[in-house]
């Protein structure tokens, strides 16, 4: 079952358990996945890696979305995007540990042969690919910056 087919799956299973906010969510999400499936060149299809990206996409732009709130004084609103967030978080691969995610880099920094922070963007480069759906683009991004200025 591809991951389209298990959020269909689980607005049934949100409808049946009336869960509102893993329905609206879900609604939200498989909204999406037909956006991009219907997109010219698309032909009808949708893999589970896009579909992840599209999830990622969503679960980042919920938590700006609930820092922003909070920032606000509204934590009604925040704490909304953030039962949104958990929801979507299930579809997405284990998110790495800063313990794992530094070791990774290290490694990285070490292949490239990146010497300091002029390196940036050589190691960002394969960090971004190799690390996707691992850990967040931001995390990535301070971890690289704070191991090459040592």
């Amino acid at each position: 079952m591809d991951l389209f087919e298990k959020v269909s799956e689980d607005i049934k299973n949100a409808m049946k358990a009336k869960d509102k906010v893993a329905l609206e969510t879900l609604r939200n999400v498989k909204k999406f996945f037909i956006e991009a499936k219907t997109a010219p060149g698309a032909n009808d299809t949708l893999s589970d890696a896009d579909a992840q990206k599209i999830i990622q996409k969503l679960v980042k732009q919920g938590k700006d979305a609930a820092t922003v709130y909070t920032q606000q004084g509204r934590q009604d609103l925040a704490d909304a995007e953030l039962a949104q967030v958990a929801v979507m978080e299930k579809y997405l691969p284990e998110q790495m540990s800063d313990a794992e995610l530094e070791e990774a880099v290290r490694k990285i920094i070490a292949e490239t042969g990146a010497a300091g922070p002029k390196d940036m963007g050589k190691v960002m480069g394969v960090a971004t690919k190799s690390l996707a759906g691992k850990a967040e683009g931001r995390k990535i991004s301070e971890t690289v910056k704070s191991l090459l200025n040592q």
